[in-house]
């Protein structure tokens, strides 16, 4: 008779948690923080921003952030790093305590960009004059009265 062993399932430590993730999700993409775009000016370029490929914006507690989905070039196949013990300080320093293996990073958006129409669609309504051109300074109300003649 054969002699079955029990599987003992790996516990998960922060140590080994990335293992677990299959599909390496903090390695897809990039996050820059950026600042509360208030200006309509400030959307403009934002839009321009969101007309490239993977490029997407969302607000959370901790402010406005702008969203490259790029792959890290590094990721292997199967989800580890390939240059991991010479991998730059900033994925040394990654927090894993509670991470996209634990929820979705989007469950936090409190708004989320993941076009230009969407992008625009909120713009037109932040903005109750927005005709997606920059406003030049200087060329509202300088037109000349009629029937005033010009001196000269």
């Amino acid at each position: 008779m054969a002699k079955k062993i029990p599987l003992v399932a790996e516990e998960m430590t922060p140590e080994n948690k990335c293992s677990f993730c299959k599909n390496s999700k903090c390695c897809t993409y990039f996050t820059q923080q950026i600042d509360t775009p208030r200006k309509k000016s400030e959307f403009v370029h934002m839009l321009w921003q969101i007309s490239h490929r993977d490029v997407q914006f969302y607000k959370d507690e901790d402010g406005w952030f702008l969203l490259v989905n790029s792959p890290c070039v590094h990721l292997l196949e199967g989800g580890g790093c390939g240059i991991y013990d010479s991998r730059p300080k900033i994925c040394r320093d990654y927090d894993n305590d509670y991470c996209e293996y634990d929820a979705s990073a989007e469950e936090g958006f409190e708004l989320f960009f993941d076009s230009y129409d969407a992008l625009l669609k909120y713009c037109k309504k932040r903005f109750k004059k927005w005709d997606g051109k920059k406003a030049k300074k200087g060329k509202q109300g300088s037109k000349k009265k009629e029937g005033k003649k010009s001196k000269g």
